[in-house]
């Protein structure tokens, strides 16, 4: 693989990755807000957490999917060049 490809498609990875990690973080975040809602509980809010939470979650592992095709894609690719 020549050496631009090689650098944008691991630019891309990097990204996706990223994006991977901002959403761990708002899971932590999320988490931070329902464990305070122990001490101050409402109930609406923690619905709104519970949902964005699994949300997060959906996204994290749908990330992981195209994460792990992608880096099949790159070694396929860096295998034949």
């Amino acid at each position: 693989m020549e050496q631009e490809k090689f650098e944008q498609v691991h630019g891309i990875l990097n990204k996706l990755e990223d994006i991977k990690n901002s959403q761990e973080s708002i899971i932590d975040k999320i988490n931070h807000v329902i464990t305070d809602l122990f001490q101050h509980p409402d109930k609406k809010l923690e619905k709104a957490m519970e949902k964005a939470h699994q949300r997060a979650s959906d996204n994290i592992d749908a990330l992981r999917e195209v994460i792990e095709d992608y880096e099949m894609k790159i070694n396929k690719l860096e295998n034949e060049g």
